[in-house]
């Protein structure tokens, strides 16, 4: 229980089946220079040969980035598969979100025993082992270090949600038309991000990122599947998550139950006789 809850913070720091390879594949196929489809988007080029479709992909781009899922509460029923080098791990995940201010998760394991209570706050996280009844207090800081991902809690939001994150609109390097897919790379101050997209509704189906500092092997391979009608917005229902860098963790997310503005609670109460770490 205390991996899966190690490996669900992990997941929701960094946001529907294709593997790895392929997208591999389609890298590699954006970085030849003979693709036909392929346009390298240097300021000469556009200068020279005026590339509208590469306006056009940054205005979709920047239109994913500037328009998100919109909520002020948000809950959601989240069966969890692990699988990492040594062991595996299934939980299901009861989340709640205010938005701006704090996630609330509950684990509880295959027997439906609550195992841990987590509480995120923008500066702060709480955990609450009801098995070993024990709660940790530590700061934001400390997601920071068990994932060594410089994020914050506005992105751990838009993960669970399933807003785009590590998409740097300024650095778009290249696109490619793909069957009916719309292939895009990005270039962040952390990541590199290859996003496909739905060419017809723009919706995000994948996204892999990659480590700009080459000296680190970190990569994060993030499928996005099953979307669902929320009303004014789509949502991805089940997402495969691997990560990769001395070891590889594979994280499926089935949403078995979601709910967008409905009043919410978030009890978290610590009895008197739990010990703090």
């Amino acid at each position: 229980m205390k991996q899966i809850v190690y490996t669900l913070l992990f997941l929701i720091t960094i946001a529907s089946c294709r593997p790895a390879k392929k997208v591999q594949h389609i890298e590699q196929a954006i970085s030849k220079k003979d693709t036909s489809e392929r346009v390298v988007a240097t300021p000469e080029e556009k200068e020279k040969n005026h590339v509208d479709s590469f306006v056009m992909v940054k205005n979709i781009i920047s239109n994913i980035s500037q328009h998100p899922i919109d909520f002020t509460t948000f809950s959601a029923k989240v069966k969890i598969d692990y699988q990492g080098k040594e062991n595996s791990d299934q939980a299901t995940a009861y989340i709640r979100i205010q938005k701006d201010s704090l996630i609330w998760i509950s684990l509880t394991g295959a027997l439906g025993i609550e195992g841990m209570r987590v509480m995120i706050k923008k500066d702060s996280v709480r955990l609450l082992n009801k098995l070993q009844k024990t709660v940790q207090f530590r700061s934001i800081a400390y997601l920071q270090e068990l994932t060594e991902i410089p994020f914050d809690f506005y992105n751990i939001q838009d993960v669970i949600v399933g807003n785009p994150v590590f998409v740097d609109t300024s650095h778009i390097v290249s696109y490619q038309t793909n069957g009916n897919d719309l292939l895009v790379l990005t270039i962040g101050n952390i990541f590199k991000n290859l996003l496909t997209l739905d060419d017809k509704n723009y919706k995000i189906l994948h996204s892999k990122l990659d480590d700009v500092d080459s000296t680190r092997n970190r990569t994060a391979d993030i499928t996005y599947g099953d979307y669902e009608n929320a009303g004014s917005f789509d949502f991805s229902t089940k997402r495969k998550i691997t990560v990769a860098e001395k070891s590889k963790l594979d994280i499926n997310l089935d949403f078995k139950s979601y709910n967008f503005n409905k009043p919410q609670d978030y009890p978290f109460n610590i009895p008197k006789n739990y010990k703090s770490r």
